[in-house]
């Protein structure tokens, strides 16, 4: 096989700038101005050096693949270590395939410029519409790169046609012979006007169902993909299946939206999500699943309003247990927009941004529940933009912080993290073949007494950290058991028996419906939520919220990640086996990806563990809620009243999810230590126990791609000084 020549991984040659120099007209000096023209020269500086190494990376890749893969035709069908090594090389290029975006939430209520601060980062100017133009839908919205083609692209996923039929069914059920419908929930109610026009109010939801209503909806398909030359194009042909006004933004999920050859975007999905739930079903699975994969949360609001406005601190505290405990956020920023609008007779722009961060830096450290979620003082961070103006790019960067989120943006999206583990792995493979051509046979025993004896007591430490986890968290929850049925009595009274609806007058359907809906219910236009399930969850969740994020921190440093990151065998081998010391690089680089794999599972499993204790008391209060739901005539609100209370006085719910939750600690346990023992133990019996005679020699190879590794880490920390 040709092996390219090792200069090709030099810095491409910087062309000289294209620009005329016979400038029209000249300005006086501004000392503001030219503080400005240095921050934005750096601000360029550093995009052209990300640009230019993102561009050597991939280059680095696509050589390191293409050698790859004609050393997997090399490797002979002849025993267990060919087998394993063609299984390896395959393994590395399908984790390439299924590269895992970083998820990046952005909230924020209509009008606060959610849709203009994604065009801004992005610096695509008409990708979203603005909120402006028409009102927003709580249809989510995703923005990707498009790395395949250069054209825009979006995917339009619909609910289905049973979906509809059950949010149709469930709404106008609530109606009954003894109540006229109020219209009180105007959400639903403006679906089904822009289905039905006023068809609805008249008809049952069975006839509603009827094929006739959806002939013009391409409704029965699960996704269509609409595919434009230009963002402006493609916003004006799918603003139609996500904004009042059109008639299919009741039937769609989803929209994606991709951007073609965006690289700050290549590892990154920016998701526009509504800042509550969804009655159907499936959105608002969608809605609660990517909040709990999001690694970022933005909180967007306009400056002006920044710390006084209720809605944006009303979702984080209404999220905070899906991204936090219950999902893997590791960053809060809060996004104050406009700062193009403030009065700058008044007060100089940059005293009002900084006061507006100071005001709401303070305002969050009032969120004690927020707080317990995350336990670190670095996580949350308060920036202040004009997206209008950094389109016009003619901003001081010190009232306008977008450069900084796309600097962010761009640390989250790294791209060293897919070409070095690809490239490190591939070093590994590499390093296994050569070895196991030249190793002495008389070590192999030695060798490998010392690594699983190494193991052995390396396991023991992570199974002690484990451990020593589960008992702090059921003290914890048995604590919590106790604690919670004393607060849910007072807890379910504030639910039960609102103060502003003392009488109990209209209160009776109200709680009518949300026993028909499992505990929940939800109105825009009262602006009147209940979540039953899960604020008895909450009575349990907020006194174990602590402990758990000790155990289980989003940052993946502390806690039981420590321990598993602390897991070595390979240390200080090298020097005491010259002999094997291919075969032991070889596992430094299996034992980082499995260390990697089991993080992830742990990451994965701990949000169902947190979980569990709303899913277990949805199933408990299931029966509850069906009795409670046939109460009829007089009486009846007090009735269901009683119903409810006596199910979470007599059924033991927080007894039995405590339970639930430490049966899936166990098993959470057993399994990160299952993964770690024997995917280690198959790497040291291929490496170092397996003859491997018709191994072809790859000594070309190596040394090329070992001379990628080094490149790669010389260019990271180029990258990391200019930062």
């Amino acid at each position: 096989m040709k092996i390219i020549s090792s200069n090709i991984l030099a810095r491409p040659q910087v062309l000289p700038s294209t620009r005329g120099t016979n400038d029209k007209g000249k300005r006086k000096y501004d000392p503001q101005d030219e503080s400005s023209k240095r921050q934005s020269l750096t601000t360029k500086r550093q995009r052209f050096t990300t640009a230019q190494s993102s561009s050597q990376e991939q280059h680095i890749l696509c050589l390191v693949k293409d050698i790859m893969t004609a050393v997997h035709h090399k490797i002979p069908k002849e025993d267990k270590l060919s087998t394993f090594l063609k299984d390896k090389i395959d393994e590395k290029i399908k984790d390439l395939e299924n590269d895992k975006k970083e998820l990046v939430g952005v909230f924020g209520k209509t009008g606060a410029g959610k849709s203009s601060l994604i065009n801004a980062v992005t610096e695509e100017r008409n990708l979203l519409p603005s909120g402006s133009i028409c009102a927003c839908t709580s249809v989510m919205i995703k923005v990707e790169a498009n790395m395949q083609s250069e054209k825009y692209e979006a995917d339009i996923e619909f609910i289905t046609k049973e979906e509809w039929h059950d949010e149709v069914h469930t709404f106008l059920g609530q109606k009954t012979a003894q109540e006229e419908y109020d219209d009180n929930d105007r959400a639903i109610a403006e679906k089904l006007s822009a289905l039905y026009g006023d068809e609805w109010r008249n008809k049952s939801s069975e006839e509603l169902m009827d094929d006739k209503y959806f002939e013009e909806i391409e409704f029965l398909c699960s996704k269509k993909t609409l595919t434009c030359g230009s963002a402006k194009e493609l916003s004006e042909k799918y603003v139609r299946y996500t904004r009042n006004g059109g008639k299919n933004w009741p039937l769609v999920k989803c929209v994606t939206v991709r951007v073609p050859k965006n690289r700050l975007l290549q590892h990154v999905t920016l998701v526009d999500l509504p800042g509550t739930g969804d009655r159907n079903k499936s959105r608002d699975e969608m809605w609660k699943e990517v909040i709990g994969s999001c690694s970022i949360v933005w909180i967007v609001t306009d400056i002006n309003r920044a710390a006084s406005e209720k809605e944006p601190w009303e979702i984080l505290e209404r999220t905070c247990s899906l991204m936090g405990n219950g999902g893997q956020c590791q960053q809060i920023h809060f996004i104050c927009t406009k700062t193009d609008l403030i009065d700058k007779d008044e007060k100089p722009a940059a005293d009002v941004c900084a006061e507006s961060k100071e005001e709401v830096s303070k305002q969050f450290r009032k969120l004690t529940k927020v707080e317990r979620h995350f336990g670190r003082d670095d996580y949350f961070e308060v920036f202040t933009v004009s997206s209008k103006e950094f389109l016009k790019k003619n901003r001081p960067e010190q009232e306008n912080e977008i450069p900084k989120l796309q600097k962010f943006l761009q640390n989250l999206n790294d791209c060293h993290s897919e070409t070095k583990n690809y490239v490190s792995g591939a070093l590994g493979i590499l390093s296994l073949i050569q070895g196991a051509r030249s190793r002495e046979p008389g070590k192999k025993a030695d060798v490998c007494n010392e690594l699983e004896e190494k193991m052995r007591r390396e396991l023991e430490k992570v199974n002690r950290t484990m451990d020593e986890a589960h008992k702090a968290l059921e003290k914890c929850l048995s604590e919590g058991v106790e604690e919670s049925k004393t607060t849910s009595e007072s807890v379910l009274r504030s639910i039960l028996y609102p103060s502003n609806l003392a009488d109990g007058r209209g209160f009776h359907r109200i709680l009518k419906c949300a026993v028909e809906r499992n505990g929940s219910y939800k109105s825009e236009k009262t602006n009147i939520e209940i979540d039953l399930n899960k604020d008895i969850a909450s009575c349990l969740t907020d006194c174990i919220d602590d402990g758990f994020n000790k155990t289980f921190p989003n940052d993946g440093k502390r806690g039981v990640y420590r321990a598993i990151n602390a897991f070595s065998l390979v240390t200080e081998l090298n020097q005491k086996y010259k002999d094997v010391e291919l075969q032991l690089t070889f596992l430094k680089t299996e034992e980082e990806t499995i260390k990697t794999e089991t993080n992830k599972g742990v990451q994965r499993e701990k949000k169902k563990v947190y979980n569990s204790v709303k899913t277990t008391i949805d199933e408990i209060m299931k029966e509850c809620y069906e009795r409670a739901a046939e109460c009829s005539g007089p009486g009846t609100l007090q009735d269901m009243r009683d119903i409810i209370e006596a199910h979470v006085r007599d059924s033991n719910v927080f007894e039995r999810a405590k339970d639930v939750m430490l049966r899936k600690l166990r098993a959470l346990k057993v399994n990160s230590l299952k993964t770690l023992e024997e995917k280690m133990q198959r790497s040291i019996e291929m490496s170092i126990k397996t003859d491997g005679d018709s191994i072809p020699d790859v000594t070309h190879e190596l040394v090329f791609v070992e001379k990628c590794y080094k490149k790669l880490n010389e260019s990271s920390d180029e990258e990391t000084s200019l930062i």
